[in-house]
């Protein structure tokens, strides 16, 4: 059975910083390319951030460059997202996903989905 479950989320003030982490269970975690998403409100679900199997090639939402890094540790089967400079327009339920093999920006071509950690950034 897989699992991916997401923790580190919370209510930060604008310019904070938070760490999410999702680890992956049940298959082999450097057979898959890993990304985070996200979901405000009344909007679709975006793709923030995305690595490859191996972490050498790193995707990015334009709006979150330069704030945002994406990590993976394929020794403990976990892919990390270290936020800082958070802003309110970041408050989103964040959601981290597999895909087998090669790394995506698109959310339909992810087969495995934790069940998300709420962020909250205050003005």
């Amino acid at each position: 059975q897989v699992q991916l479950v997401e923790s580190g989320g919370g209510l930060v003030q604008a310019g904070g910083s938070l760490r999410l982490s999702c680890g992956l269970s049940g298959r082999t975690f450097s057979n898959y390319a890993m990304g985070w998403f996200r979901q405000a409100p009344g909007k679709e679900r975006e793709f923030v951030a995305g690595i490859s199997r191996s972490g050498g090639s790193i995707y990015y939402k334009e709006s979150v460059k330069g704030r945002f890094t994406i990590s993976r540790d394929n020794a403990n089967n976990t892919v990390a997202l270290q936020m800082n400079s958070l802003k309110p327009d970041d408050t989103a339920v964040y959601y981290c996903a597999a895909r087998w093999w090669v790394l995506t920006t698109l959310p339909s071509e992810y087969g495995y989905w934790g069940q998300g950690t709420q962020v909250t950034v205050s003005s």
